[in-house]
């Protein structure tokens, strides 16, 4: 399981302790981190992680502020040097709440802790493999419709509604790609750009800019692409993701 994580820390010192800490477990990526909230919260409306890290006391908007906010809401964790603020981070199911100075022990125990609630959610969520089923259901204008996941090669957002390219066919959801990322098996699925998710399996070359996928081609209709590109924004996650791929 890779775990993707968000950074909003506006102290340069304990922002980069954080992403050193990140960068030592195997199973953490780091999407994104921010010195400032607005910037973060911007970037959570339309992006999903999986574990947010924030300070509390900030000059912009505070991190309970920044929770308040926010609609929909990763698993949390606090940092904060001031133990007072604690009783209103757990009244927002904050999952964590860590004061400083952080040592990297009590980073792991809540990253730990991080974990096994993720675990916990997609034993439930998640297809039952074992019996051959991976699959996801979508919702295309009245109807749902079942797509192997094997048969998904990426999907490109468009505003309000996304167009999933499979090995045979487009589907045309009415949704966001955001609201899709959550349905895919991070472990098999990787977002590499605001538009784009692509399947690891599909990915035939890795360039600095780009990935090339195997090319795909339909009865009727524009030609899928066969090359996506990779934003400074989810270069690092990317670059973690295939890391670990090769790893394992």
């Amino acid at each position: 399981m890779l775990i993707r994580c968000v950074i909003v820390e506006d102290e340069p010192l304990a922002r980069n302790l954080l992403e050193q800490y990140i960068q030592k477990v195997p199973y953490l990526a780091l999407v994104q981190s921010f010195a400032n909230p607005l910037e973060a919260l911007d970037f959570l409306h339309n992006n999903s992680v999986d574990v947010l890290i924030s300070d509390i006391q900030m000059p912009e908007l505070t991190g309970i502020s920044l929770l308040k906010v926010l609609s929909s809401k990763p698993l949390i964790i606090l940092t904060t040097a001031f133990p007072e603020y604690a009783l209103e981070g757990y009244e927002l199911d904050v999952m964590d709440y860590i004061l400083k100075p952080i040592t990297f022990e009590r980073f792991l125990q809540s990253i730990e802790k991080a974990k096994g609630r993720l675990q916990a959610v997609k034993q439930v969520v998640v297809p039952d493999v074992s019996v051959g089923k991976s699959f996801i259901f979508v919702k295309d204008r009245t109807k749902l419709v079942k797509i192997n996941l094997d048969d998904i090669i990426y999907v490109e957002g468009l505003k309000d509604y996304i167009i999933i390219y499979t090995t045979t066919k487009r589907i045309v959801p009415l949704q966001t790609l955001k609201s899709l990322e959550t349905q895919l098996p991070a472990d098999r699925f990787i977002r590499i750009h605001n538009s784009y998710i692509v399947s690891f399996d599909a990915i035939e070359t890795i360039d600095k800019e780009k990935v090339q996928i195997q090319p795909l081609t339909y009865p009727t209709g524009t030609p899928p692409k066969t090359s996506l590109p990779i934003s400074d924004t989810y270069r690092k996650a990317f670059k973690d993701f295939i890391e670990k791929k090769q790893i394992g």
